[in-house]
């Protein structure tokens, strides 16, 4: 056994093979170079999304507030005639929509992660999980506005 390893042939195929296998993982390392520089760029748009929704959250919750100024600064006189009653129910949605884009948050980088050893194991299987939580809680979301202003009305 120690002859087949010393042998010439063997010693020759090694030279001759593993320039070869040493390029083939260069371009394996290249290719997947390219790979985990798309997932990032995917991860960083689903966290643009999320802070843009924790942004619409914080933006709704503090609007009631704002609004609540105006009219103290403004006299208090015709604003509270002019504005529906209000039930609180903005706050409550803001914090939801703060909690959503946090949550959002969170699943993008352990779905990061997963594909990122996904790709390193080359063993990738697309998985929607986050897409469809993302498009139920968004339809939801649409269902409970359409429902608040119907009710304000």
């Amino acid at each position: 056994m120690v002859k087949v390893l010393t042998c010439p042939l063997f010693i020759l195929w090694r030279v001759s093979y593993m320039p070869e296998i040493v390029e083939d993982n260069k371009s394996v390392r290249v290719r997947n170079r390219r790979v985990h520089m798309a997932n990032e760029r995917t991860f960083l748009a689903w966290i643009r999304t999320s802070i843009g929704i924790m942004a619409f959250g914080f933006v709704v919750e503090k609007f009631a507030l704002f609004i609540k100024e105006v009219s103290y600064v403004l006299g208090k006189s015709n604003i509270e005639k002019t504005l529906p009653p209000s039930h609180g129910y903005s706050g409550i949605f803001g914090i939801f929509l703060v909690g959503l884009g946090a949550l959002m948050a969170v699943l993008a980088f352990i779905r990061y992660k997963k594909i990122e050893r996904q790709i390193d194991e080359d063993t990738y299987q697309p998985s929607s999980i986050i897409d469809i939580l993302l498009t139920i809680s968004l339809l939801a979301l649409g269902i409970f506005l359409v429902m608040y202003l119907i009710h304000s009305f």
